[in-house]
């Protein structure tokens, strides 16, 4: 009997894990989907679009003119803006990769 319940204990912990490997390989590929889609990347915007995006992507900044100044900026250059409020930057290359003097960040 108690050989028979270990049995069945192992049964469903694999069940669950192999379930919970489905879902996490689900997401990522709907967050890569979304990521990836035309909304965002080299080229997605045109100029007229960029202090409403990076209204939203300094939204949530303490510093909001610097912010608000330099991703005008790297948008007006790049035409991309990547989403959320802070990272993603791998989206648009242009913007990720544009340094300060210093060799720092330039946009936000």
């Amino acid at each position: 009997m108690a050989m028979a319940m270990a049995k069945l204990v192992c049964l469903l912990l694999l069940a669950i894990l192999g379930i919970s490997m489905v879902a996490a390989q689900v997401m990522a590929n709907d967050t890569q989907y979304h990521l990836d889609s035309g909304r965002y990347g080299p080229g997605s915007l045109k100029s007229y679009q960029c202090p409403s995006e990076c209204t939203r992507r300094c939204s949530k900044t303490q510093y909001h003119k610097p912010c608000m100044f330099f991703c005008q900026k790297c948008c007006t250059k790049c035409l991309c803006v990547p989403p959320g409020f802070y990272g993603n930057k791998s989206v648009c290359p242009c913007y990720n990769n544009w340094k300060t003097k210093r060799g720092g960040p330039k946009c936000p």
